[in-house]
């Protein structure tokens, strides 16, 4: 948090803040990562601010260079269109769109010329983008770093501008990123945005969580795959997830970890946790419906008794997975199966073509299960 105090007196002031929050639609999915911002969000919003949630329609074509150890391809405007489609439905599951600000920055970014771009650009040094640690990693290294990786900044910060925010959220890799929005602020005349930055959690494979690492739990999992996810979890990242993702008081976290440390055994903190974060995004019925499924499919190594049945309109198994909602895109269904995460009738699908006939078994992952008619 940049200025403390500074936020603390806004806060007591009693004036209603406009919190802004920003995401670019880099993948079709928001994911667990994602929600820490969003769930501070909702205090804002449950306190009575404004919140102002912008879909980076713009910047999303550009690309972020603050978490990346090397230059991310620039995206088409028809890849980020179709990506934000459900972006709208997924943040809803934590904040209420209803009576958020919903923005694209496109409505701005889109209009500027060189004559303003120029002189945004001339309120910061090239010395000062340079600096930042990824970015002078990659120099060092001989990576390239393009041009318009370095007007990312000003984009973000231009639209803290443009929305007027008193408070802006973020990662902490967006520590630049918010700052800047302050400096842009001073230059066009508006009290500097406080800032408040999030801790980056880890994905099922311990790195950090990224939809391109596929090591994502999803908002718009399913109840039983969500679960399933969380209790595959490594033991160590336990008490990260039960802080940063749920809203279960420290006593009660302190309790399942201390349990978990005497016995050896973190089960009965994973079922909880997953108990938790299922019912966030969905209900306390289907968490409770989940673990019984996670319990009687895993633990005890069943097929279960009710399994879900479809009869697709294609029956390539990339189809099968996306219109049964197993997966939320093709290129993650090529994902799971690449990494050897689909199977029919118990054998590991290896081809992205194969046909799946009717009346088979298709299983993704340990407890997803599945009848094709």
């Amino acid at each position: 948090m940049i200025d403390k105090k500074n936020l603390e007196r806004r806060l007591r002031s009693g004036k209603r803040l406009r919190v802004k929050l920003g995401i670019d639609p880099t993948s079709p999915n928001l994911h667990l990562g994602r929600s820490i911002p969003l769930l501070k969000l909702k205090d804002f919003q449950e306190l009575g601010h404004q919140v102002v949630f912008i879909i980076g329609d713009f910047t999303g074509i550009i690309g972020d260079a603050s978490d990346k150890e090397s230059e991310r391809p620039m995206l088409s405007e028809e890849i980020v269109r179709e990506n934000l489609k459900n972006y709208i439905k997924q943040a809803s599951k934590i904040i209420d769109t209803e009576k958020a600000e919903i923005c694209y920055n496109s409505n701005w970014l889109g209009d500027l010329g060189y004559g303003e771009i120029g002189t945004q650009a001339n309120i910061f040094s090239l010395n000062e983008f340079i600096s930042r640690e990824n970015i002078k990693k990659r120099l060092e290294e001989g990576k390239r770093i393009s041009l318009r990786e370095v007007l990312y900044p000003l984009m973000q910060g231009y639209d803290s501008v443009m929305v007027k925010a008193d408070v802006e959220l973020g990662g902490t890799d967006q520590r630049f990123n918010l700052l800047t929005g302050r400096e842009m602020q001073r230059f066009y005349g508006q009290e500097p945005q406080d800032m408040i930055t999030n801790p980056l959690i880890e994905g099922l494979d311990g790195e950090k969580m990224s939809s391109s690492k596929g090591n994502t739990i999803n908002l718009l999992d399913g109840p039983n795959d969500m679960f399933g996810k969380i209790m595959s979890l490594k033991d160590e990242l336990i008490g990260r997830y039960f802080k940063l993702l749920t809203r279960v008081k420290s006593e009660e976290i302190n309790e399942y970890l201390e349990e978990a440390k005497s016995t050896g055994n973190p089960r009965n903190a994973k079922l909880r946790l997953a108990h938790e974060i299922v019912s966030i995004y969905h209900s306390r019925e289907d968490a409770k419906k989940a673990e019984e499924y996670f319990i009687n499919t895993f633990s005890r190594k069943e097929t279960p008794k009710e399994v879900p049945e479809l009869k697709p309109k294609s029956y390539e198994i990339i189809s099968v997975l996306l219109e049964s909602g197993l997966v939320p895109s093709r290129s993650e269904a090529r994902r799971v199966i690449k990494q050897g995460g689909v199977k029919v009738e118990g054998e590991t699908v290896k081809d992205f073509d194969l046909k799946v006939k009717p009346g088979t078994m298709v299983q993704k992952g340990k407890i997803n299960f599945l009848r094709v008619l």
